[in-house]
């Protein structure tokens, strides 16, 4: 099984590894005794690709079956197992060697200029709505949700994390509100609802906006939301507030610039704006090369420090900021629930192929935000240091008006 066999003596640091190769041999790999799992693997060309490629050929190997875990072990565990050894494997002088290879070619793979951008959307974001339906919450919120008990379910963390955003736009009566990357609607038909203000939401993809347009109209919100098939690039009015939540992840390092210079242009010194995306507390990386060819392509969650020196550039005060840390793993855990629920209406749809690229997206996501380095972060920006209040009160005053106000509300769009 060489030199799979050379590489796994290295990685294996916690727990037992068993693996069973194409001739049906055992091979063992021992750190301490747990955890253990065990996979086999149908093809020995497997050999040499988990040794140079590990993130991606895993995903594929599990993708094509030629990759099967055996003696009760789970993906989950699986993927655990593998968390819990990354450092030793990142440690390893080939894959130090790969990734100096790939460190140039950074910029490169997390290119989204105008048209790129828009196949990169549609790849992921316009595979169906009826697919998404299958495991987000009923309004269609496709980010992190806000656990403010155990008990909540996923509808309620998702309106938890819907009504924290918005008391961090510190809204006004009359002003103009901007979405960057609206999803099906749902944040901005909220605002729009609970808030004298109009509100544009852009989108790229088609799915997305058809459907949130269709929701406004049916709301009776259409006077006062619109939602745009536009790259926030093409956007050329004046808003007095600004909010994205999940859209950051697919700018690019190479694009961090134009995006807030770009905020700078939309609104007025004294506007705010709201970006919740997800970040890591790691040094800059690059993405891994799985996620990249299956998932979000040219997708990539950055550093605070890659964040930090840009807004610095751009003369832009950080009001506020907010670690969200566990709330996406608890959020994905649920969507596996129900991804896994609902797993042979995907393979209808689809096929199995492409419902265990799913699995393993859903759950290795989770693993990340449990025991990796990825978390959530909201940073409340303007160019004014006194754009919003001086404490954090009024976030919380605000919390509970919206709570009581939603009582009076029909929210479910």
């Amino acid at each position: 099984m060489f030199p799979l066999s050379h590489l796994m003596k290295s990685f294996v640091k916690q727990g037992t590894l068993n693996i069973i190769d194409a001739d049906g041999k055992r091979h063992v790999f021992v750190g301490t005794p747990e955890p253990q799992v065990t996979f086999k693997l149908h093809d020995k060309s497997l050999y040499k690709k988990l040794t140079f490629k590990p993130e991606l050929a895993t995903g594929e190997a599990y993708m094509d079956g030629t990759l099967t875990f055996e003696e009760g072990t789970t993906l989950k565990e699986f993927l655990y197992f593998f968390k819990l050894n990354g450092k030793s494997l990142a440690d390893h002088p080939l894959q130090k060697a790969l990734r100096t290879i790939s460190w140039p070619l950074r910029k490169f793979q997390q290119s989204n200029k105008k048209g790129q951008v828009t196949r990169h959307v549609a790849h992921h974001y316009d595979l169906g709505n009826d697919f998404f339906k299958l495991f987000l919450d009923k309004q269609m919120t496709y980010t992190c949700a806000y656990f403010r008990s155990d008990d909540d379910t996923l509808e309620i963390a998702q309106r938890n994390k819907t009504r924290l955003a918005v008391t961090k736009l510190d809204l006004k009566p009359g002003q103009r509100v901007l979405e960057i990357g609206c999803g099906w609607g749902d944040l901005a038909m909220y605002i729009a609802s609970v808030a004298d203000v109009k509100v544009v939401g852009v989108t790229l993809s088609v799915e997305q906006q058809a459907m949130a347009t269709a929701r406004a109209k049916k709301a009776g919100l259409d006077d006062r939301v619109e939602f745009r098939l536009l790259d926030y690039r093409d956007v050329d009015e004046k808003f007095d507030r600004i909010i994205s939540i999940g859209m950051f992840e697919q700018v690019g390092v190479g694009h961090f610039e134009e995006f807030f210079q770009k905020i700078n242009s939309l609104m007025p010194d004294d506007g705010i704006m709201l970006l919740h995306s997800i970040g890591h507390m790691s040094p800059p990386g690059t993405t891994s090369p799985w996620f990249r060819k299956y998932i979000f392509p040219n997708g990539y969650s950055p550093s605070l420090s890659e964040v930090y020196e840009v807004l610095e550039r751009n003369n832009l005060w950080v009001l506020d900021m907010e670690n969200l840390r566990l709330h996406y793993a608890k959020t994905l855990t649920i969507w596996h629930q129900r991804f896994a629920e609902n797993r042979d209406k995907v393979v209808e749809m689809y096929d199995e192929r492409f419902a265990r690229m799913w699995e393993f997206y859903l759950l290795s996501a989770e693993m990340v935000f449990r025991t990796g380095p990825n978390f959530v972060f909201h940073m409340q920006l303007s160019r004014n240091r006194d754009a919003a209040p001086i404490t954090r009160d009024y976030m919380i005053d605000k919390q509970r008006e919206l709570e009581e106000l939603e009582k009076t509300l029909d929210l479910s769009f």
